[in-house]
């Protein structure tokens, strides 16, 4: 269990680093086509479905390349 909350620490401490230092590597998602934007004058509704479907395709292979 303490092996796993390391793991997902550093991964968190990776993702925040790449968010602080370098935003322009994921300028992508939220703008693929497929993702959803409504606005209007007192609504907005943004659903990424293909950054989200994309997203989990790539967990799915980081999981699986890291579990070997």
């Amino acid at each position: 269990m303490s092996e796993i909350l390391i793991k997902i620490g550093i991964l968190m401490v990776i993702i925040g680093a790449v968010l602080h230092f370098a935003p322009w590597l994921v300028t992508w998602f939220g703008k693929l086509p497929g993702d959803i934007r409504i606005e209007k004058d007192h609504l907005k509704i943004f659903v990424p479905i293909t950054s989200m479907i994309l997203l989990s395709i790539l967990c799915t292979i980081l999981l699986h390349v890291f579990r070997r």
